[in-house]
């Protein structure tokens, strides 16, 4: 009771410097304050699918398709043809990617831009950030409305086609991208247009002459245009335009701006499961831990669900579409982490036998799959190839602490742990900068350009290094060099620090940019962490982190609602990219390091000693 009282004491003092914030907080125990915001997220939480139509975006900057055999069925073959329209603002020329079964013909205003004939299956291959599709043309659009047709054929197995700008990023929305779109159509009523982007006809007999298929010579009358009350003779039934089949998918109830809810399959809201296990430890409450295992139970029970809509229904932007073959670690290793902590923490459990397969594809695409530099630190293809971004340093690295936990393994032990603390000399290596003692938010590898120092990543950067150093045995022939980095990072972050508010910048040199909540949070919980674990004196970091604190729960109101987020970000070498971006509340980007700050300064203030595990 008596160190509550003094960090009352202190935080009165320090009140005066910062900014207003709920009265009825301002002095409450850091658990507490967890414990509020942490209600909030356990009570909007639903765990549940809601039934949505599926998604029609126009823009022509993402993967386009249509799935005759959904619409028209499989098992014989047969032609179909799909009409649309690319409407774009200027004469622009630009190259469209392609991957279809069998043989396909497209036209643009009339003219012939592609054509493929023979047996074939589709293949398209997930990456970081998009698709990548087999083959491709150029196109060029007058400004205005451009016709598009396309013919497909398929001997009975698969029949579909997928269309794409070069370049396209699935998150990433270009402006200026020409419209693919039914608005606008003549004869085509604006209700059709919201459910879809194409017209399709169909199915036609391909006809068979000695094993030739000639469904691609043949035309079968739409290749003159569309002609609203035609009938086509399709041999033994005739057909006429209609629109493909309209899917319905699940999706998250209640969806957050940008990200979605809690229960999402990405990094930050697998890191709000895992800061809740550790909430559970630090206060004896069921709950938190009860909500780390509904979210883990709830990505394996519906991973099925998902695959079918990824898989059948081609929702290649649907929820957590991210779970099946995201070469990404913001989708693998990161969301993983409640799962491998629960393994590492719970021998018995229902349903251990699925964590451990999952942990174990998982654990084999981070340590043999995901690229690499030649120092061993991950890397991305995003921007381009060979990217360094700090983020990875806690996408990746504290899983990998983790699988050093769990194996029994001795051997496999000590090369994760090796692995880790390479990792982390690595990054530092390509990406902190010592003029000032900060990262860099990326670099590339191929030339060298600076980039801002994100406040975020560098939180990324440190919780990472305070991981491994938390880990790794004290007589490491890396620990040293590793603490070196952490302890000149602190250093120059606690200069950084607004004295006044406490927060830190969204932009760490810049104090033209906003005061940002996550940031600030991952940084008190490294300073405490560094207090409790005896790595910094507590005489001089102990008012930074007090500081970082005060402007913590400035930043929550009394129902838990957390203020001051910075929505995620990408990579960027104009530092206005990060001095723009949106900030909104609640966003589970911020709640990771805010739940482990109240942990660690409520050990800080209570004198506890952090385990090492």
């Amino acid at each position: 009771m008596i160190k509550y009282i003094k960090y009352t004491l202190t935080l009165l003092l320090l009140g005066s410097q910062t900014f207003a914030q709920s009265p009825s907080l301002s002095q409450e125990k850091p658990l507490t304050i967890v414990k509020i915001v942490a209600d909030k997220i356990v009570r909007e939480t639903l765990f549940k699918f809601q039934l949505v139509l599926a998604p029609n975006t126009s823009q022509f900057d993402c993967i386009q398709f249509v799935d005759f055999g959904r619409t028209f069925g499989l098992g014989k073959p047969g032609v179909a043809y799909a009409l649309s329209q690319l409407v774009s603002k200027v004469d622009t020329a630009f190259t469209i990617q392609v991957s279809h079964n069998d043989g396909l013909k497209i036209w643009i205003n009339g003219r012939v831009v592609y054509t493929k004939d023979g047996a074939r299956k589709v293949n398209i291959k997930p990456r970081e950030r998009d698709i990548a599709l087999d083959d491709e043309f150029h196109v060029k659009l007058k400004k205005g409305v451009n016709s598009i047709l396309v013919k497909s054929e398929t001997r009975g197995n698969e029949w579909i086609f997928y269309l794409q700008p070069k370049g396209a990023l699935l998150e990433d929305r270009k402006p200026g991208s020409p419209n693919l779109t039914l608005d606008g159509m003549p004869q085509v009523s604006p209700d059709i247009a919201k459910l879809t982007n194409w017209l399709v006809v169909g199915p036609f007999d391909d006809h068979e002459n000695n094993g030739n298929y000639t469904g691609l010579s043949h035309n079968y009358g739409p290749e003159d245009g569309l002609e609203v009350g035609k009938l086509y003779s399709a041999g033994i039934k005739n057909t006429t335009w209609t629109i493909p089949k309209i899917e319905i998918f699940g999706d998250v109830i209640d969806a957050k701006p940008f990200w979605g809810t809690y229960y999402n399959w990405n990094y930050h809201a697998g890191g709000v499961a895992w800061a809740m296990a550790h909430l559970s430890e630090a206060t004896g409450d069921q709950k938190y831990s009860d909500f780390s295992n509904n979210w883990t139970d709830f990505m394996l029970d519906k991973k099925p669900f998902v695959g079918y809509q990824v898989n059948t229904l081609n929702g290649f932007q649907s929820i957590d579409h991210q779970l099946f073959d995201t070469p990404l670690l913001d989708f693998t290793a990161a969301p993983a982490l409640p799962f491998i902590y629960r393994l590492v923490e719970h021998k018995q459990f229902e349903k251990r036998g699925q964590y451990e397969a999952l942990v174990k594809t998982i654990k084999e695409y981070v340590v043999h799959q995901q690229i690499r530099l030649p120092g061993g630190n991950f890397a991305r293809e995003t921007p381009e190839k060979y990217t360094t971004w700090v983020d990875d340093m806690f996408m990746g690295i504290p899983f990998i602490v983790q699988a050093a936990l769990e194996t029994k393994n001795p051997k496999e032990k000590e090369a994760l742990l090796n692995d880790a603390a390479n990792q982390i000399l690595a990054f530092d290596k390509q990406l902190f900068d010592p003029a000032v003692n900060l990262y860099q938010h990326a670099q590339f590898t191929a030339h060298k350009e600076k980039f801002p120092y994100w406040s975020r990543a560098n939180g990324w950067g440190i919780w990472a290094t305070t991981e491994v150093l938390m880990n790794l045995p004290e007589n490491h022939p890396k620990r040293k060099e590793i603490m070196s980095y952490y302890r000149k990072h602190v250093d120059a972050l606690v200069k950084l620090q607004n004295q006044q508010t406490g927060f830190w910048y969204n932009v760490l040199n810049r104090p033209d940019s906003y005061q940002e909540l996550s940031g600030t949070a991952i940084f008190t919980m490294a300073i405490a962490r560094g207090i409790n674990n005896g790595w910094l004196d507590r005489a001089k970091y102990e008012k930074s982190a007090l500081l970082g604190w005060k402007a913590i729960v400035s930043s929550v109101d009394n129902d838990g609602t957390v203020h001051n987020i910075c929505v995620g970000t990408m990579t960027s070498q104009d530092v206005n990219y990060y001095i723009n971006r949106p900030k909104i509340d609640d966003d589970s980007h911020g709640m990771i390091g805010l739940i482990f700050a109240g942990i660690e300064m409520d050990k800080l203030i209570s004198n506890k000693t952090d385990r090492h595990l």
